[in-house]
């Protein structure tokens, strides 16, 4: 997933969107990898959002023809791989033939339904101090490589579920526990007790990431896509 680099200061992080997977995280845009954490073997919900032919966000499947990411990874033709760990091979692709924005979560409706098992969307906030888990495949190290082909995990811990994202929607505020957000993570799924609670929208580059709240996008999430 891309994160976004937001340029607000919290406390004194400054903290920024997790965009496409080159350079320090900027405005929204790009894709962001996970640092630290480990890689994932199976994930039938998982999304590579593409931009152009390129890679450039992570995303999860929450319906036959829907995939969930981050407002600022649309650009361009859109396209999406679902259903492989692996961002560059295998699953199954689709063009995107609509997408609908508000704040930074963005619905993207598929040219056609695939079978895979979409995820749980969550109603709810995680509590605060709980362990969350975040995918995408964003850079594995701050600078100087590319994202990772293989998707990647880390559990996080939720220190705030009020601050905002990268265009002002509620967002969720999480700390590394074994590995955090960077960029091509944007638009990746967070979980909690196995229903995606967040969608990433910006990092800070050290230890801190945003995701975009799906419960507080949650009615509208259900008026565009039916889920």
């Amino acid at each position: 997933m891309r994160i976004r680099t937001l340029l607000a200061v919290v406390g004194t992080a400054l903290v920024g969107v997790l965009g496409a997977a080159s350079g320090a995280v900027a405005a929204p845009a790009g894709p962001n990898p996970i640092i630290g954490g480990g890689t994932v073997s199976s994930a039938p919900w998982a999304a590579a959002v593409l931009s152009n032919g390129s890679f450039t966000c992570s995303g999860s499947v929450i319906a036959p023809q829907w995939v969930l990411t981050a407002r600022h990874c649309v650009s361009g033709t859109m396209s999406v791989r679902i259903g492989s760990v692996n961002r560059t091979s295998g699953g199954v692709t689709r063009t995107v033939s609509a997408t609908y924005g508000q704040y930074d979560l963005a619905l993207l409706r598929l040219s056609s339904a695939v079978t895979n098992t979409p995820v749980t969307l969550s109603s709810s906030y995680p509590p605060v101090n709980s362990t969350n888990t975040i995918f995408g495949w964003g850079m594995t190290c701050y600078s100087g490589c590319s994202a990772s082909t293989v998707l990647k995990t880390a559990s996080v811990r939720v220190t705030s579920t009020n601050v905002t994202d990268a265009y002002g929607g509620r967002a969720i505020r999480s700390t590394a526990v074994n590995g955090n957000a960077w960029r091509g993570d944007s638009g990746g799924p967070q979980f909690y007790n196995g229903a995606q609670v967040g969608v990433a929208s910006t990092a800070d580059g050290v230890s801190i990431q945003n995701y975009g709240s799906v419960a507080f996008n949650r009615a509208w999430i259900t008026s565009v896509a039916g889920v």
